[in-house]
């Protein structure tokens, strides 16, 4: 068998990009990728705010679509000025 082949180690390990595939972050990725706990994503989670995720088993994943159209809706429309509630 090819150690190429096989993930190093469990969630954490380097996804391979598969062609007409979207790239799927794990919770901990996301939380490392936006500095956040990864309790705060869990918990953005429960109160309805953070991207919207995949469930696959008991994983939880995020497509890279997803986090981009929300980092959208989180931004700020202007310098110190918080976007307005929709």
């Amino acid at each position: 068998m090819n150690p190429e082949s096989q993930p190093a180690g469990g969630d954490e390990s380097p996804q391979r990009a598969i062609p007409g595939l979207e790239p799927l972050l794990s919770i901990e990725m996301l939380s490392e990728y936006v500095g956040v706990p990864v309790v705060t994503i869990y918990r953005w989670r429960t109160n309805g705010k953070g991207p919207c995720a995949t469930r696959i088993g008991r994983h939880i994943k995020f497509a890279l679509s997803d986090v981009q159209t929300w980092l959208g809706t989180v931004r700020e429309s202007a310098p110190g000025i918080e976007r307005a509630s929709k």
